[in-house]
């Protein structure tokens, strides 16, 4: 339970300006979004600026930096433009995710494998701008011996953001066990390299707990999920929600 309770909450606003983007409005604001669920509870603001803009605009992470009280972390993909805007901005945190621009939502983990070099070098930028650096991955082996490659090989990576979508998508309790399984054994890998941990995709107020309660877990990144609660019962009943949640025994 005390493990739990310090696990912070980073709520991703992206699908605030999702629906902002539909009619092309200045209305629903993702930066007064952030404020009141930073004042519900939230330790920090998590963003994906894409490349395509389907959401989230560079002038959104421009106001974000600005008014956001906790941890703001921007997910950008590994491309030079993106590297540069995270650059000039200076978030708390940078996360370094795949990104297609077919698909609808983030399909899966960095491939450590095929692009530790590019991964190595963007983090030195990054890092060299005062900027955190974590990874967006998968929960596999091959995965985790790149990262325990890339412990030596690139200082300036700290974090590891493990993917749960396979847990949330899992259809039987026998194959979100084996999933949560395979998340414990990778956390305890990531940081046994030295690399604090973190979580996020697909978590809601049903399956977050076992996540919340992972050994040296330290922050959860949720957005589509309590940003739909939130259009229901409100941001505020939404982050407390999740909170509640996340903390549960």
């Amino acid at each position: 339970m005390k493990q739990a309770e310090s696990v912070r909450l980073s709520v991703n606003v992206d699908h605030v300006a999702t629906l902002r983007q539909a009619r092309r409005t200045v209305y629903p604001d993702p930066v007064e979004a952030a404020r009141i669920a930073e004042a519900a509870g939230a330790a920090g603001i998590t963003v994906h600026l894409r490349q395509d803009r389907r959401h989230i605009q560079v002038e959104d992470v421009e106001q974000l930096r600005k008014s956001v009280r906790g941890r703001l972390n921007v997910e950008i993909a590994l491309d030079p433009d993106m590297l540069a805007i995270v650059e000039r901005i200076k978030p708390d945190l940078a996360t370094l995710v795949p990104e297609r621009v077919e698909e609808v939502t983030t399909e899966g983990g960095l491939n450590l494998v095929a692009h530790a070099e590019r991964v190595i070098l963007a983090a030195e930028r990054l890092a060299d701008a005062g900027i955190a650096v974590s990874l967006f991955i998968d929960p596999r082996a091959e995965q985790l011996i790149a990262l325990a490659a890339l412990a030596t090989a690139a200082p300036a990576v700290t974090g590891v953001e493990l993917n749960t979508d396979a847990y949330t998508r899992a259809e039987s309790e026998d194959l979100a066990g084996a999933e949560l399984a395979q998340l414990t054994e990778a956390g305890r890998m990531a940081t046994g390299y030295g690399f604090r941990l973190y979580s996020g995709h697909g978590l809601t107020p049903a399956n977050v707990g076992p996540i919340a309660h992972l050994a040296h877990m330290e922050e959860l990144n949720i957005g589509h999920a309590l940003i739909s609660r939130a259009v229901l019962i409100g941001m505020e009943a939404a982050v407390r929600e999740m909170l509640q949640a996340m903390h549960a025994g």
